[in-house]
């Protein structure tokens, strides 16, 4: 089948909307490059479009009718957002998921240290990462640090001019004889990939003891006076290692952009923006963004927590409708695009690509049957009618979209929230846009296929 390059439908002088929207999406993934940031930047940017924080309606006893949009933030880094449909819950929510981690590296609890007159920090790093392509780049620090009072400061270092960054160091080419035998996994190693911080020792007149951690002392000192954190506040904080640097354009034509962290949130701003865009339609609309898909959602705030179930309860309680039989309805009654990035063709590694089944750059959004590895072991593979019935949503509102298969197939392959939502008996499938460097520290993504995603999600939450 032939495949439809989304360009030729923004012909010179009609682009304005594709870019105006690339621009505030640059914006977004330059400034939230933490789960917590992502949160805290859409809630409040949903504030503003009217939507009221779900636990102060069910605190005040209010009854939730059609038309209310509400918000549930749990833990700063999961937010689940609802705009309620004219029918009743009971009849299912179209649902858009996306995830907000991304790889990284993370501070070890315990990371400051001292060797040979440098200050370091221990890291360990977060997802699939390619280790090797962590090192000489600028890095900044990203998170929160909380206090034994329970104030909290938040860190954002090496993102203003005036700030400094940070870096881990790689073996020079002049002695890397043994280094460049190794395999790719190897050449640089977890424990490794530590920043380097410091190198000025604190002048220690009489103490010493001190002056032996004299450069971890300065850089103690400096952390203290300037951001108001001590070397115990560590063990409360939750700090990532991230690039440095805002998203830019790429290519002579810009048609494209570089940033950190499109997998996943070039998938989670178009979905929050449609959810906004779309307004009150006949199903409930959720767009959901979680944290932990890089590690198997896991934990609290990932898509295995019970949160967005226990969300959907409320409202029904709230609606005076709740009943197990209720809420069991509403969830196998819903349908969702689990909004997940797709490895985008590169003509520099074709050979792990079949070219009738993978995506291509300015093809517009991509839709995954099935993902999962070799012979779809750990794979959500959506139903044929649900395929034909999103295949006639995107026609009919002229949305540019094409399938995609996660490489050949015994290449390998990976995972996303799909099978997780299809456990309550949804109808799910994954439905993203297409990444060339996916993982790395600069991903590369088309800003048509961007704004694809943005028209096919709100066609969705309007007519699934």
């Amino acid at each position: 089948m032939e495949k439809k390059n989304a360009w030729k439908k923004y012909p010179e002088g009609k682009r304005q909307e594709v870019f105006a929207f690339g621009e505030a999406y640059k914006k977004f993934i330059s400034d939230c490059k933490t789960e917590r940031e992502c949160v805290k930047e859409l809630v409040s940017q949903a504030k503003e479009a009217g939507f009221e924080d779900l636990k102060e309606v069910i605190a005040a006893g209010r009854e939730i009718k059609a038309g209310d949009k509400l918000y549930a933030d749990n833990m700063g880094k999961m937010l689940a957002l609802f705009v309620i449909g004219r029918q009743p819950l009971e009849q299912g929510m179209n649902i858009l998921g996306a995830h907000i981690d991304s790889p990284r590296l993370d501070l070890k609890q315990v990371p400051l240290y001292e060797d040979t007159d440098l200050a370091l920090l221990d890291t360990h790093y977060y997802g699939g990462v390619k280790k090797y392509q962590w090192v000489t780049l600028p890095l900044a620090l990203h998170g929160v640090v909380v206090k034994k009072d329970g104030s909290t400061i938040d860190v954002c270092i090496g993102e203003k001019e005036e700030d400094p960054v940070f870096g881990i160091s790689d073996l020079l080419i002049h002695l890397a004889g043994e280094q460049m035998e190794k395999k790719a996994s190897k050449v640089i190693e977890g424990e490794n990939l530590d920043l380097l911080v410091g190198s000025i020792p604190f002048e220690h007149k009489e103490d010493e003891e001190k002056a032996k951690e004299a450069v971890k002392q300065n850089v103690l000192n400096i952390l203290k006076e300037q951001y108001n954190i001590e070397e115990e506040d560590f063990l409360s904080a939750e700090i990532e290692v991230v690039p440095a640097g805002k998203a830019r354009d790429y290519g002579f034509d810009r048609s494209m952009i570089m940033g950190y962290g499109h997998d996943d949130r070039v998938c989670a701003y178009p979905s929050f923006a449609a959810t906004l865009e779309a307004g009150t339609c006949e199903k409930t609309s959720v767009c959901l963004l979680v944290d932990k898909e890089e590690i198997g959602s896991v934990g609290a705030t990932g898509m295995q927590s019970m949160f967005f179930s226990y969300m959907v309860a409320e409202i029904l309680n709230s609606m005076g409708t709740y009943s197990q039989i209720a809420f069991n309805r509403a969830m196998s009654n819903s349908k969702v695009l689990s909004s997940d990035v797709s490895a985008a063709y590169d003509p520099l590694y074709a050979s792990v690509m079949e070219k009738r089944n993978c995506a291509y750059f300015g093809n517009g959004l991509v839709f995954c049957k099935y993902t999962g590895s070799r012979g779809k072991g750990g794979s959500n593979d959506a139903n044929p009618e649900y395929m034909a019935e999103l295949r006639k949503i995107m026609d009919d509102n002229d949305v540019y979209y094409q399938t995609s298969e996660l490489g050949k197939v015994d290449q390998g392959g990976g995972g996303t929230i799909a099978y997780i939502l299809a456990n309550y008996n949804m109808s799910v499938i994954d439905s993203g846009v297409a990444v060339i460097n996916m993982h790395a520290p600069w991903e590369i993504i088309s800003k048509v296929d961007l704004y694809e995603a943005k028209l096919g999600y709100t066609a969705f939450l309007k007519e699934a």
